[in-house]
């Protein structure tokens, strides 16, 4: 059984609810693959397609860094290289941020009609561009935690930085939401033993939440409250 049917076996809802930031609640695509892209230019190499970027994204930038540049210049750089690119790639994406980023359908209402629980960010992105762009949204007063994976000394999807909120916001991990977009999201929450729950219209996918053992899904954030206070 599920922490889930066990809270909605129970009558209760869910305490806190812990969210991925990209492809989860704001579609961050086009101003990602740009920032690599430019990257890739200062550096002299080829540029990618957007859809090669997203399939780099989601586990720190560092990790984005590296993968870009091995799909770009179909070799494995040294860390040397790898940092240095590092440093070119956040000068841009700093510079670019919310050129095109958009919160996706829904998200605003939503998080309002759900603001009587505590609410977290929990994502790989560097926390300084985290809090940038949740405050340029108007989004971050709703959020009692921000942690990104700068924050820790472990992203996801080891569990530190679910617990860390969970444990800011005084809820136990077991009535907590954990909502992403991703198989990191989804791995990340059950190892922090809170139910999970993947956003199918997001950057992955149903398939890649269904095969990753998602407990519930949404397609629209509307859908969202229900679920939440469903018990």
């Amino acid at each position: 059984m599920t922490n889930f049917e066990r809270s909605a076996k129970g009558g209760r809802f869910f305490e806190c609810l812990l969210f991925d930031l990209d492809g989860t609640l704001v579609d961050s695509r086009a101003d990602l693959a740009l920032a690599v892209n430019l990257m890739l230019a200062e550096l002299g190499e080829r540029t990618l397609s957007e859809r090669q970027v997203l399939g780099f994204v989601g586990e720190g930038a560092r990790l984005l860094v590296e993968r870009s540049l091995c799909g770009a210049s179909r070799g494995e750089p040294t860390g040397t290289e790898i940092d240095r690119a590092l440093g070119i790639f956040l000068r841009h994406y700093g510079e670019h941020l919310l050129d095109r980023t958009t919160l996706y359908p829904e998200v605003r209402e939503t998080l309002a009609e759900l603001a009587d629980a505590p609410m977290a960010i929990i994502t790989n992105k560097p926390v300084d561009f985290a809090v940038t762009m949740l405050e340029r949204l108007g989004l971050r007063h709703l959020f009692s935690v921000v942690l990104g994976g700068d924050s820790m000394p472990e992203r996801k999807p080891s569990p530190m930085m679910l617990l860390e909120a969970a444990r800011i916001c005084g809820v136990d991990p077991g009535r907590s939401l954990m909502i992403g977009d991703s198989r990191i999201d989804i791995a990340a929450g059950h190892n922090a033993g809170m139910t999970t729950c993947g956003f199918t219209g997001g950057f992955r996918g149903r398939d890649e939440l269904c095969e990753a053992g998602a407990d519930l899904l949404f397609d629209r954030f509307s859908e969202l409250v229900q679920l939440v206070r469903r018990g």
